[in-house]
């Protein structure tokens, strides 16, 4: 894929569109399609290029974004006051977009510097970890991670990247069993599982519904891994909780420390692929350089994990076409009806997204951005869908099932073993994972340079400066490379990734 076909003015991604995209503010009376801008059109945002009658599909990228909800002709601003979302039928063709992938000669490929564990894992950092089973022991754990945060109490063991505590707010006032209490132990699991904790201390109240004996239940844990578990009301309170906690983790530290990278190859990567803040470029510039980097990965044996169920709604008949297997297929579209079920219980629309601040950015309905999220996933084949925090198992690009709020969904894709995490963003997100690297991709150079200490990589340049989507993606693939052998992002510079923690709260609170 080359860069989009683009001039001063505007982006037109296919032939068959009717709306190009600003590619900087448009004057009024500016000629763009053949025809003089109505009207200013605000940068990122569409204007037509043909006529589209009342009830007619708007296109862009050959795909429906909405429905003309009055007659719109050459040169008139595109957005929310003239183009409605509605229910449309896909066409899922199960398989039709199916190829053989073309893998890279294991002697050829990609490496990077990992921790190896000695289950055989491979890490990307070197945490210890306070997971927590109920909200009630969200304060001791901070205070508890906090004291590992004091001047050089760490400074003996230089391979230990911190300690980190994942607080949550629930784990009570919720039913003993049914779908809320099972995703919240799934996350936990998928945290304690992970390999960039090299341990951890499982720390709760004493009361909770979701005892400790409960959330551990069934973990698959390294026997050599050191663990701790407690309770505020057995230690005898917050004060002694803290102090038996700090103690328990330093225990670990000389373990945790005795670690050293080597050389593994890059299919022992797990690549989990979010959006958030997105504006009109994501779809243009940062999606389609992470999805040619995904490609790149995949050719390399390695696994992608895209996630966001409610932003493919729309474009989910692209990922079908790329199923493996009709049972792949079924799954995600069973995922999409779960979705269109959950939202109308609820009073609520699939098309509630996007976003205040996405609509400003250009992005009129969810098909709109569904269609640009996607591209975050490349081209290759869907080999799996996962529910919410399920341990990933296929090799290759697969799907899992998350909300659209960002810190609820890389949890989830986090949980499910991903080792290094690319987000991308157009407004301008925050973001971290810990314990795994977050990249930041800015979709556009203007606010690149304005949040230069937040965005590693700006993927702006394919419409600034005219790079290919390839160039863009092949070095977003060495940067994810040197992201996994300890390079430390922005989000992990400016101590990012405890606060984003938040488990899929499902259920009844009681």
């Amino acid at each position: 894929m080359t860069a989009p076909s683009t001039d001063d003015l505007g982006v037109r991604l296919h032939a068959a569109d009717n709306v190009v995209v600003a590619a900087r503010e448009i004057p009024e009376g500016t000629v763009v399609g053949g025809a003089p801008a109505r009207r200013v059109i605000p940068r990122g945002h569409k204007i037509a290029v043909a006529d589209i009658a009342q009830g007619e599909p708007v296109r862009k990228y050959n795909q429906i974004i909405g429905f003309a909800t009055s007659a719109i002709g050459p040169g008139d601003h595109v957005h929310t006051h003239n183009v409605e979302f509605r229910a449309f039928e896909r066409d899922y063709a199960v398989g039709a977009d199916v190829t053989e992938t073309q893998f890279v000669p294991e002697s050829e490929r990609a490496t990077f510097q990992g921790i190896v564990r000695p289950d055989g894992k491979v890490a990307t950092r070197n945490y210890l970890g306070i997971l927590t089973s109920v909200n009630c022991s969200a304060t001791a754990a901070k205070m508890i991670a906090d004291q590992f945060r004091r001047p050089g109490l760490l400074d003996e063991f230089p391979n230990v990247d911190g300690v980190v505590a994942l607080t949550h707010g629930t784990g009570c006032g919720m039913a003993d069993d049914g779908e809320g209490i099972a995703v919240l132990r799934r996350t936990l699991a998928g945290y304690a599982e992970h390999p960039n904790f090299a341990g951890f201390l499982l720390l709760g109240l004493g009361c909770e519904v979701n005892q400790i004996r409960g959330v551990s239940e069934g973990w698959r844990l390294d026997p050599s891994r050191p663990v701790a578990t407690m309770t505020i009301q057995e230690q005898g309170g917050t004060v002694a909780t803290v102090r038996a906690g700090v103690e328990a983790l330093k225990a670990m530290l000389p373990q945790a420390n005795e670690v050293t990278r080597q050389t593994v190859p890059a299919s022992e990567l797990v690549l989990g692929l979010n959006c958030g803040g997105s504006d009109a470029y994501s779809g243009i510039t940062a999606n389609p350089a992470l999805g040619a980097a995904v490609d790149i990965l995949v050719r390399h044996g390695g696994t992608a994990v895209l996630g966001e169920t409610p932003e493919i709604y729309g474009a989910e008949h692209l990922l079908t076409r790329r199923a493996v297997s009709p049972e792949i297929a079924e799954k995600l579209v069973e995922r999409i009806r779960w979705w269109e079920d959950y939202t109308a219980k609820n009073n609520g629309s699939m098309d509630n997204n996007p976003s205040p601040g996405n609509k400003a950015g250009g992005l009129t309905t969810i098909l709109e951005k569904s269609l640009g999220a996607v591209a975050k996933g490349g081209t290759t084949n869907l080999t799996g869908v996962y529910k919410y925090a399920e341990r990933v198992t296929a090799k290759g690009f697969t799907f899992m099932d998350t909300p659209g709020y960002d810190p609820v969904s890389v949890t989830g894709i986090v949980a499910g073993g991903a080792t290094v995490m690319c987000f991308t963003t157009g407004r301008g997100s925050v973001l971290g994972t810990k314990p795994t690297p977050s990249i930041k991709l800015a979709t556009n150079t203007e606010m690149y340079e304005r949040m230069s200490g937040d965005m590693d990589v700006n993927c702006g340049v394919i419409l600034s400066e005219g790079e290919s989507v390839e160039a863009v993606g092949e070095r977003l693939f060495q940067f994810i490379l040197d992201t996994a052998s300890g390079r430390k992002t922005f989000s992990e510079e400016l101590g990012f990734g405890q606060e984003e923690f938040v488990p899929w709260q499902l259920g009844a609170v009681m």
